[in-house]
């Protein structure tokens, strides 16, 4: 009888016959995390710019409405950011087939979707403080 020990180590028939295919899978999946990552720098980086615009030029209310713009905008980033790391994830779990690795996916989609549904309720209420659709 084998331990579930055994079986994480246990080659698949995937990874037995088609090792080509995984490994071309494993790069997607990395080629993924890398856009996930550069599209969440091109938010910071825009994020960055635009508030030390609004501060440099801007006084008042005019400030604030432009650094809550800035706030949305940082916030769609993250959210897109997000979406393409569970995307990877899945890739990954899909191809180990381990138990352990489908246990923490689940908690990353959990954790990350909790982090989306708070984030997309805070933009949603920077959006009806600027009056915007």
């Amino acid at each position: 009888m084998a331990s579930l020990l055994d079986l994480e180590t246990e080659e698949t028939v995937l990874h037995a016959h088609f090792a080509w295919l995984v490994e071309a899978f494993e790069w997607l999946a990395a080629i993924i995390d890398l856009a996930a990552i550069v599209l969440l720098l091109i938010g910071a980086i825009r994020f960055i710019c635009g508030v030390t615009m609004a501060e440099i030029a801007r006084r008042g209310a005019e400030r604030v409405k432009r650094t809550n713009r800035e706030r949305i905008e940082l916030g769609r980033y993250i959210l897109a950011g997000l979406e393409l790391f569970i995307v990877s994830d899945v890739i990954h779990t899909a191809l180990s087939l381990r138990f352990s690795d489908l246990l923490f996916l689940l908690l990353l989609v959990i954790i990350r979707s909790i982090t989306s549904f708070f984030l997309d309720r805070e933009l949603d209420q920077l959006k009806k403080e600027l009056g915007d659709d």
